[in-house]
């Protein structure tokens, strides 16, 4: 974590005085209690379970359905902790398969469940097929996998939003929105919390994760260069998900409070700073063909292709932010962490509005995005949502 810090523009980890005030009680109730990870392989589900993992729960169960990424998740826990008493096992599994619910049927027994799975690339809305498998993920398998913890007596279910799910402007933002209607739902009969956090920095299919890629594949790199954004590192995502967990009461939503410790950023600026880290000087490119042509030669010469352009895609929004200017806040409980305090505010035939027409598209086994995003709009009249017509798969 040490080398990404100067990289987005920080010199301390942002959550570390409310991890050493609340550290006894943290290690104390992870290790009595039972998890459930769901996900667990993915950037964050993978920061999330070495959290746990080293404060020797009584048993972490890993659910993923990349086989390769759990793999390297066990690798990485055996390297880096070690061994626990505790029962801790993997399991390659799809959350929405048969397999899955006959393994929670087997045993079903745990504490807390914790649902880090989602599609969370903006890039995933541009087909019809691919935004119907982001609604399932990110808000049926949600649903379900609630029922499933509520139907085995756990105590706690955390699962991730996104800051794009505060007044949001893309599909993927738009359905994590939807997605916290439908766990203000369950919440009337399990205690939820979730969290909304910035960018994690490098994590798998990030543009900062694709700059390792550029640099291993003598590739030019590409960034915008009018969007700013904020990033937590992989281990703060994990802490601040943690934190959430335990420490959250039903329908919180935890965030990182935003102060001079938290700054916006550019992706051309952590690209400089990314190159410069690694004995490279930039070189501005004009044009995609330039970019290309001089990676055969430039990295030679102590030199790196970069495209840097202004962004005209779908669904990226302007700016961040983590909450809204109607939700209630409690700034006070933790240093660097902010609550948004919810009541359990949900419109029962909206949802099972949407349940219905999701169903008969999924019945139908036809659909389009046009007929999709007039749900959404039903759901959040005030979906910003703009359609460019462009989309990241069309850029480098």
């Amino acid at each position: 974590m040490n080398y990404i810090l100067p990289l987005i523009g920080r010199s301390d980890a942002l959550f570390t005085q409310d991890i050493v005030n609340h550290e006894v009680e943290l290690s104390h109730i992870v290790s009595e209690s039972r998890f459930l990870v769901l996900g667990g392989a993915g950037s964050i589900g993978q920061s999330v379970t070495k959290e746990i993992f080293k404060r020797n729960p009584a048993k972490l169960h890993v659910v993923d359905i990349s086989e390769n990424n759990m793999v390297e998740l066990v690798r990485d826990i055996r390297s880096s902790f070690g061994y626990i008493n505790g029962d801790f096992q993997t399991f390659a599994l799809d959350i929405g398969s048969i397999e899955y619910d006959a393994f929670i049927k087997t045993d079903g027994q745990y504490d807390y469940v914790l649902n880090l799975s989602a599609l969370k690339h903006v890039r995933s809305e541009k087909d019809p097929f691919t935004l119907m498998r982001m609604i399932d993920v990110n808000v049926f398998n949600t649903d379900k996998t609630i029922q499933q913890s509520i139907d085995a007596g756990a105590k706690k279910y955390f699962c991730v939003s996104t800051d794009k799910a505060a007044n949001p402007v893309n599909m993927m933002g738009a359905s994590k929105r939807i997605m916290e209607m439908f766990l203000m739902r369950k919440s009337e009969h399990i205690a939820i919390s979730t969290a909304r956090f910035a960018n994690v920095a490098f994590s798998d299919g990030s543009l900062l994760h694709g700059f390792n890629q550029r640099i291993q594949k003598s590739q030019p790199i590409v960034a915008p260069n009018d969007i700013k954004r904020y990033f937590v590192t992989p281990q703060e995502s994990g802490e601040l998900c943690l934190m959430s967990c335990i420490f959250g009461e039903n329908r919180d939503i935890f965030f990182p409070k935003l102060s001079e410790a938290l700054h916006l950023i550019s992706f051309a600026d952590i690209a400089v700073k990314y190159l410069e880290q690694r004995g490279y000087e930039p070189h501005l490119c004009e044009s995609e063909e330039e970019a290309r042509e001089l990676a055969k030669t430039l990295p030679a010469q102590g030199k790196w292709p970069c495209l840097f352009t202004s962004s005209d895609t779908t669904g990226e929004k302007d700016f961040e932010e983590f909450f809204t200017v109607n939700e209630t806040l409690d700034m006070a409980r933790f240093d660097n962490l902010g609550i948004i305090k919810n009541e359990p505010l949900y419109q029962q035939k909206l949802l099972e509005l949407f349940e219905r027409e999701i169903g008969q598209m999924k019945t139908a086994r036809e659909w389009s995005k046009e007929e999709i995003v007039k749900l959404f709009f039903t759901m959040l009249p005030d979906f910003g949502h703009k359609e460019t017509g462009k989309y990241l798969d069309s850029k480098m």
